[in-house]
């Protein structure tokens, strides 16, 4: 958050700008060049907004950026889970996340911290120069402000789950700004900020969906009942008012979603899931967007070690792969757990469309971008253009089911919108006489885990309901205490948070004090 500003530099400049002054130089030598405007200077027409809140979006994708050898940031949000493990344990800080001994120098924590603040002072930006530009439509002005809105609380609710108490920047800063070293705000304000942010976003005009990739009215809604769902549990334990909050909002795009099945709903068949053609509709309701263009799918973590699964041969790094027991927690005849028809393959095809081979253990399918990397026969183009999926109708449909049981016990609208999760899978549902509202609680948390599973979801999910799924027994332990297979070592209170960067807190003595169990 902290930027230093050189004063040399300053310095320099200023004396060019005298010499200038000095010698009488023509109008054309003393312009300012373009690529030197200030902010000030820059937000004077709508192409500027636009071109603004495109860096907005620009900046989600710090999920996606390296985090040493064979790593990437998001691997933050899946190695501490427990449900996957690494082939090729080279990377220190990843072994450290698997290992539950992350510490404040963990790159993975110091980058998502960074990513997330970017996000939120690109937002800000956005948010304070947009509005006095002149002449512009207002609408268009409405939706920008909206969708920056959406993003800002996008960042911030990453980051309050992750770290708790975090600081609360809603205004540009500069080295002059009052609150340039701003102490951290509770986590009741930051949920405040996150839900206005999204209930003025809601207002903005927004289509339901946009298969432009931009944030549509479907994912402020359902982003809604996921923030609502997530008061109602740990920390801040709001209960019943919120479960109800979190209903009736996921409610909404079901309602939406069965009056306009062909805009909104669940894709027939899994693979539709990581179909290049597919993103930003149907099922896909918020996404990272990914382009070779500029920045291309960052999901290649996922890929087995040293097998020739794409186009480029023997490759990937395996540093996330599935946990054995995890894949073998799947029901019997799940097709989520089938080889490349759900969301793990234990074959493929050499070099992507060649002779088929055996991979020797599952891996992760979800992500797969079979256009780009090949397919039976089918020669990849090279491009992985797959987005990297946010939120997907099958969150909403699982978020009202847990809701809406919390309210008055398994309804007949949380039974359907349940069964229809488990109908894709191809599984057998007892009858809704057969769930109590303990039993179904627990039954809509496990298709949580199988369906929405490396998607940097889980994680959050542990965190707010403290319980974590045992593949061993099928049931739900406590989160203190539950021992993570992949290391083999139990959850401790401390993991609830994460610690706060090391050179964070030594650039602003005001986050002090570190999160409980943590070094400074």
């Amino acid at each position: 958050m902290k930027f230093k500003i050189n004063s040399k530099i300053k310095k320099v400049a200023l004396g060019g700008v005298l010499l200038l002054g000095q010698f009488g130089c023509s109008d054309f030598l003393v312009e300012k060049a373009p690529s030197n405007l200030t902010p000030d200077a820059f937000y004077q027409i709508p192409d500027h907004a636009e071109a603004a809140l495109a860096s907005v979006y620009a900046d989600t994708r710090f999920m996606g950026g390296g985090a040493g050898i064979f790593s990437s940031n998001w691997q933050l949000l899946e190695a501490l889970t427990g449900t996957s493990t690494t082939e090729t344990a080279q990377n220190s800080d990843l072994n450290n996340l698997y290992g539950l001994v992350h510490d404040p120098n963990t790159i993975h924590v110091v980058n998502y911290w960074n990513g997330l603040y970017k996000v939120i002072a690109q937002a800000n930006q956005v948010l304070e120069k947009v509005p006095p530009i002149t002449p512009m439509d207002e609408n268009q002005k409405k939706k920008i402000l909206g969708e920056a809105r959406f993003l800002r609380s996008w960042a911030y609710f990453q980051a309050v789950r992750l770290w708790g108490d975090v600081p609360l920047i809603t205004k540009p800063q500069t080295a002059g700004s009052e609150d340039f070293l701003p102490a951290r705000a509770s986590t009741e304000s930051v949920y405040k900020l996150i839900v206005d942010d999204l209930l003025e976003a809601e207002k903005a005009g927004l289509p339901w969906m946009d298969a432009s990739g931009r944030v549509c009215l479907a994912a402020v809604k359902a982003q809604l009942g996921k923030v609502y769902l997530t008061m109602a549990g740990f920390p801040l334990n709001k209960g019943a008012a919120y479960y109800k909050l979190s209903a009736d909002k996921s409610l909404e795009v079901i309602t939406y979603a069965n009056a306009n099945p062909s805009v909104i709903n669940l894709f027939p068949t899994y693979k539709d899931v990581h179909t290049e053609g597919l993103k930003n509709r149907v099922e896909h309701l918020f996404m990272i967007q990914c382009n070779t263009l500029v920045a291309g799918n960052f999901m290649g973590n996922f890929f087995p070690n040293f097998k020739p699964v794409t186009y480029s041969g023997p490759g990937g790094t395996g540093s996330s792969v599935p946990t054995i027991a995890f894949y073998n927690s799947y029901e019997k005849g799940d097709l989520r757990a089938k080889n490349q028809e759900g969301y793990f393959y234990t074959s493929y095809f050499t070099n992507g469309n060649g002779a088929p081979f055996d991979l020797g253990a599952p891996y992760v399918f979800k992500h797969f971008n079979q256009k780009a990397n090949g397919s039976a026969g089918v020669a990849g183009t090279r491009l992985d253009n797959l987005n990297v999926p946010q939120i997907r109708y099958a969150e909403v449909l699982l978020n009202f089911a847990e809701a809406q049981n919390e309210v008055g016990g398994p309804s007949q609208a949380a039974y359907d919108a349940f069964k229809r999760i488990r109908d894709r899978a191809t599984l057998e549902t007892p009858g809704l006489g057969s769930y109590s509202a303990a039993s179904f609680r627990e039954a809509v948390w496990v298709e949580r885990w199988h369906e929405l599973c490396y998607e940097q979801i889980t994680w959050f999910d542990m965190v707010r309901l403290r319980k974590v799924y045992n593949e061993t027994t099928g049931k739900f332990d406590n989160f203190v205490g539950h021992i993570n297979l992949s290391s083999n070592r139990p959850l401790q209170e401390k993991h609830l948070l994460l610690p706060l960067g090391k050179q964070e807190m030594l650039n602003n003595p005001n986050l002090k004090p570190q999160n409980p169990g943590y070094p400074n």
